[in-house]
């Protein structure tokens, strides 16, 4: 069998994206958009993969630690043909297939990567380029042909005449070689004289006028092509692969309301049965289980909704997981580790932060819950507060099963109200609530009669 190998070129200076970010870094559907790329690999059984960057730093290494990934650097960015030049004595020990492709090509599909290894190998040839037609060919290296139909030559943008500014058929940037061609092939590579690059297109003449085998693949998916260059191409490549997402969901059961109006990040998964309002965003790993719903403009990031969940409208859960047949919002906010059972209700305008909630708990409406373990059967009045922070630390709520705290009560952290305690509307608790106790902190009511006429008269005088 073949060896195959794999380099993707990165090392762009990225000037046109106008950031301190490479745009290789930046993310399309919640992944950098390098990470894309790099996915379509892991599939093609490669022996190793190289990844051609200007400069190794410690963001890049932890952003592709997942990946078995060996770094070429090449300090000087002279072109595509150069990166191939600095990579040369990494592949002189080896043998077989070489796939050649850009980082910024997102929509490169593993079928074509497939398609163009194996008509590298099976139809012996040496060099094999991926093309494609379209109806507005600007920014890319045109495919040359002569009247035969017969590819010889590719040039690029910067070096067209205005003749052939005009051919459509155009170099995706995917190419595919056997590596000793390639590497007879490099000594010839020569500098643009407009440009002083070196391109790598060049290999295809070079490697014809040597006598080898070069020769096309067309894919008839033109997006495949679309590099990212730019802040705008970064938005055309997101709306298609944020629309390919949505569409995968929908085959598989999802229900999309406004499938235009939804993101929802590639590393997100959502289960059959569950309907998606308008203006939903779902970012992160989240995971959405079977038979939910949320209700429009919620946002969820990393977010665990276990089967049957509803989450009412403009709800944002973040690193939470919500146990089945819970029902959040409208208008709750769930953030920072947050655990809440099965059929509880998290409801209009609370707040929950890096607490754990019981099953079949209650709080459901205007209250804020913060570093408290809530258990089972709990009923959490209107305006209810864990007054959990002290000035210097993060103090815990700890209220057990059963317990019903009335609203617009304080519980002043850190306190303990026991399982079936009780607590009065309107209290502010500092001490621990033993078991099946009523526990009552407010001051004793006072009415003075006539006192709105004694302030009436004082007003006229």
């Amino acid at each position: 069998m073949v060896k195959r190998y794999a380099i993707i070129l990165a090392a762009g200076k990225s000037t046109r994206f106008k950031s301190d970010t490479p745009k290789i870094m930046h993310r399309l559907c919640g992944k950098h958009m390098m990470l894309h790329v790099l996915d379509k690999l892991q599939d093609l059984q490669l022996e190793k993969t190289f990844l051609i960057v200007n400069q190794v730093t410690k963001e890049l290494m932890e952003v592709v630690s997942p990946y078995e990934v060996h770094f070429i650097e090449q300090t000087k960015q002279l072109g595509t043909g150069h990166a191939l030049l600095a990579a040369a004595s990494q592949l002189k020990s080896l043998t077989g297939t070489l796939l050649i492709l850009c980082a910024d090509t997102p929509l490169i599909r593993v079928k074509t990567l497939q398609q163009i290894l194996e008509t590298c190998e099976t139809q012996n040839t040496d060099q094999v380029v991926l093309t494609t037609s379209l109806n507005n060919p600007s920014g890319y290296g045109r495919i040359l042909r002569d009247t035969n139909g017969k590819a010889i030559d590719i040039i690029e943008e910067k070096e067209i005449s205005n003749e052939q500014a005009t051919i459509h058929e155009i170099n995706t940037g995917v190419i595919c070689l056997k590596i000793p061609s390639l590497l007879k092939g490099l000594p010839h590579l020569t500098p643009s004289e407009q440009s002083g690059e070196y391109y790598l297109t060049d290999l295809f003449r070079i490697l014809l006028d040597q006598g080898k085998k070069v020769t096309t693949l067309t894919t008839d998916y033109p997006d495949e092509a679309l590099g990212v260059n730019n802040r705008e191409q970064l938005s055309i490549v997101e709306m298609k692969l944020r629309n390919k997402i949505v569409q995968k969901w929908m085959l598989n059961g999802v229900t999309f309301l406004d499938p235009s109006s939804v993101y929802v990040d590639v590393s997100a998964t959502i289960g059959s049965d569950t309907v998606i309002y308008p203006g939903v965003i779902i970012e992160g790993s989240s995971k959405i289980g079977v038979g939910c719903v949320v209700h429009g403009f919620s946002h969820l990031k990393n977010a665990i909704l276990e089967d049957g969940v509803v989450v009412d409208h403009c709800s944002i859960i973040r690193d939470s997981s919500i146990g089945r047949q819970t029902r959040v919002g409208p208008f709750a906010h769930l953030r920072q580790n947050c655990i809440v059972g099965h059929e509880s209700r998290i409801g209009n305008f609370v707040e929950v932060k890096q607490s754990q909630i019981g099953n079949k708990t209650k709080a459901a409406h205007l209250s804020y819950l913060g570093n408290a373990e809530i258990g089972n059967q709990v009923n959490i009045g209107a305006g209810t507060i864990t007054c959990n922070y002290d000035g210097k630390q993060k103090n815990t709520t700890v209220i057990e099963d059963e317990v019903f705290v009335g609203s617009g009560s304080q519980l002043i952290a850190p306190v303990t109200l026991e399982k079936k305690a009780y607590i009065a509307a309107g209290s502010t608790i500092t001490e621990d609530v033993p078991k099946q106790s009523l526990g009552i902190a407010r001051q004793k009511q006072v009415n003075r009669p006539g006192w709105t006429n004694d302030k009436t008269k004082k007003k006229k005088k």
